[in-house]
């Protein structure tokens, strides 16, 4: 892998990790078209997921601290963030669950091009519906149980290329009664744990990646990291002017462009 094929792949998955519109669904499609590309396991993936985590710790970094001293602090606003800290830990659950039973299985389809395609079309009709369905909304300190347990089951399953993290997390969020910026929030900072643990599970093929690879990752990493800062930016904006369904358009139209393509 060359540093501009890095580049570019690492400018896809900050572009797109946020945006929802599934980043394994753009970088298999990329790197299934790319010549040359290959990868241990799935380490470079984990690796730009790990830039656009960063940009995560950065965006929201009050909220962090908020949720860290939280068991600390005896006050209203320690109170809320206990309670939010608690519902991360549990959604994280079905998360973990999922993913280690099934990631092998799942990592196996990033090259079925015809598959992840059909799974953008899926994202494409779940943004729709939660868009168009979406109810009066709940913030933070409504946040319930069930909640969490359902985002968190969501979370997981959307390690299937093409269904998009952040948009079924959010979609599922929204079509339950949580209002879209709470729902953005929670499902980035959920995020965290799930990367983190896919960043550890991937260490074993660190000494697989060539000496000369290393900048490679490092510069598609960053890369991810400053586009992903941008995007989580620019969506927090387009959630709250309730414009999910452009990313809809945007889904069914690649979906299906390359499931065409791919026939």
């Amino acid at each position: 892998m060359t540093l501009l094929q890095a580049v570019f792949l690492g400018f896809i998955q900050g572009l797109t990790e946020f945006l929802p519109v599934s980043s394994s669904g753009h970088l298999a499609i990329a790197q299934h078209y790319l010549p040359g590309f290959s990868q241990p396991g799935v380490l470079f993936d984990v690796m730009l997921h790990v830039g656009t985590m960063v940009a995560v710790l950065i965006y929201f970094r009050r909220e962090l601290v908020l949720l860290a001293v939280s068991p600390f602090r005896r006050t209203e606003e320690a109170a809320l963030y206990r309670r939010l800290l608690l519902l991360l830990i549990l959604a994280s659950v079905p998360t973990a669950v999922i993913g280690l039973l099934f990631k092998d299985f799942f990592e196996g389809l990033f090259d079925n091009i015809p598959l992840v395609s059909l799974m953008l079309l899926v994202t494409g009709t779940l943004l729709f519906v939660s868009e168009r369905f979406r109810r009066a909304g709940r913030t933070e300190g409504a946040l319930r149980v069930s909640d969490a347990l359902v985002v968190g089951t969501v979370q997981g399953m959307a390690i299937v290329p093409g269904i998009s993290r952040s948009g079924s997390t959010i979609a599922a969020l929204l079509l339950k009664g949580v209002e879209g910026e709470t729902a953005a929030r929670f499902s980035f900072l959920l995020a965290l744990p799930a990367v983190f643990g896919a960043a550890l599970l991937s260490l074993r093929h660190l000494t697989d990646v060539a000496t000369a690879q290393v900048p490679v990752y490092l510069g598609g990493a960053a890369t991810a990291f400053i586009t992903g800062l941008l995007s989580i930016h620019f969506l927090m904006a387009v959630i709250r002017r309730k414009r999910l369904f452009y990313f809809a358009l945007y889904c069914w139209g690649v979906g299906g462009l390359f499931f065409f393509l791919s026939l």
